[in-house]
């Protein structure tokens, strides 16, 4: 990942209106939402909604798809964990064993965090 995208990304987010609505669509996985189901979730206007897809749409953090005169909106998931790969992927300068105590104080899956072995390294049995 480039960091102009994750800045973008983060910038995106950085309205709690944008990140609710980001962390909505994420809970609601691929079937998404549409968007006035997500203003009446979220008790926003639809006008200031659209604002703030917007915004999300143009950072790639969501999809956006006409189903007649709706709008149905979709988290891009792929993108969050790629981003969360990009944050952590240096973790311990490399040697993300060094912080595992750290990792059963944080609510992060471990599916998602760098494997706990260095890169090329096997588990000691």
């Amino acid at each position: 990942m480039k960091i102009q995208t994750a800045t973008s990304i983060f910038e995106s987010l950085a309205s709690g209106w944008r990140l609710e609505a980001f962390r909505l669509l994420v809970k609601r996985g691929p079937q998404g939402m549409v968007a006035g189901d997500i203003a009446s979730a979220l008790d926003i206007s639809p006008s200031s909604l659209s604002f703030h897809l917007k915004a999300l749409s143009h950072a790639g953090l969501v999809s956006v798809e006409q189903e007649g005169r709706f709008q149905r909106y979709r988290a891009n998931i792929p993108l969050m964990l790629e981003l969360i790969a990009y944050l952590t992927e240096e973790c311990c300068n490399g040697h993300p064993e060094t912080c595992a105590g750290m990792r059963s104080a944080s609510n992060c899956c471990d599916a998602i965090l760098p494997p706990l072995e260095p890169p090329g390294e096997s588990p000691r049995s």
